[in-house]
């Protein structure tokens, strides 16, 4: 089974052909490389440990198509950040993404993803390193993008999680495992547009309850 989350304008629906939907704040914090933040997170150090060189290249890469994998770019975390180990021979790149010290997000993204998203994981991993909180992260980073010192997408992509190893934060900021899905971006894209009902919350559950569905007599 493989999920779809789209991320359309300032919502986002995950299917797999309408499994249902997901939470907006998460999925966009996955998606631009924002710290999560959650009551329930970790208040430890906010740095992941080092993973093994090939280890980490390898779980970079198993979000990748197949056909994909083997000229992505490749990025692995060190002790100042990340840092890039292999060039790309198309245009996709591979990371593995941390939003919490204990969280992994293998993505593998096209070429819009890393000239718009990228630098924003890159940029939350060289704080991380630097000892900063994940607060002054948010401020720093939304300041940032106030700016305009990181861009939004330009146009529709696709970012993909294929790994079977993602370990991403729930809504409590807790890590769980999550299966292999695509990631869709869709700038400007709304709710209307793609059909999905108008009464969603800012974590993109219904604001409001749902109403009885009319009842229709059968025919006999």
């Amino acid at each position: 089974m493989r999920y779809i989350l789209l991320i359309a304008g300032r919502r986002s629906l995950m299917t797999n052909k309408s499994i249902g939907i997901a939470a907006l704040g998460l999925a966009v914090q996955l998606m631009v490389g924002l710290p999560v933040i959650a009551q329930s997170a970790p208040a430890a150090s906010q740095r992941p440990a080092l993973m093994d060189r090939q280890r980490e290249i390898a779980l970079a890469l198993s979000a990748c198509p197949a056909p994909v994998a083997s000229k992505a770019a490749v990025y692995v975390l060190e002790e100042s950040g990340y840092v890039k180990v292999r060039d790309g021979e198309n245009d996709f790149t591979a990371i593995v993404q941390h939003t919490l010290p204990t969280s992994q997000g293998p993505q593998c993204m096209d070429a819009e993803g890393a000239r718009t998203m990228l630098p924003r994981m890159l940029k939350v991993a060289e704080l991380q390193a630097q000892g900063k909180s994940r607060e002054e992260i948010k401020r720093f980073m939304a300041d940032a993008s106030a700016k305009g010192l990181f861009q939004p997408p330009s146009r529709a992509g696709v970012n993909y999680m294929l790994s079977t190893e993602n370990l991403v934060p729930n809504e409590k900021g807790v890590p769980v495992p999550f299966p292999p899905h695509d990631m869709v971006y869709a700038p400007y894209l709304t709710n209307a547009a793609i059909g999905v009902r108008p009464d969603l919350g800012p974590d993109g559950n219904l604001s409001a309850p749902r109403p009885s569905p009319l009842k229709v007599p059968l025919r006999p």
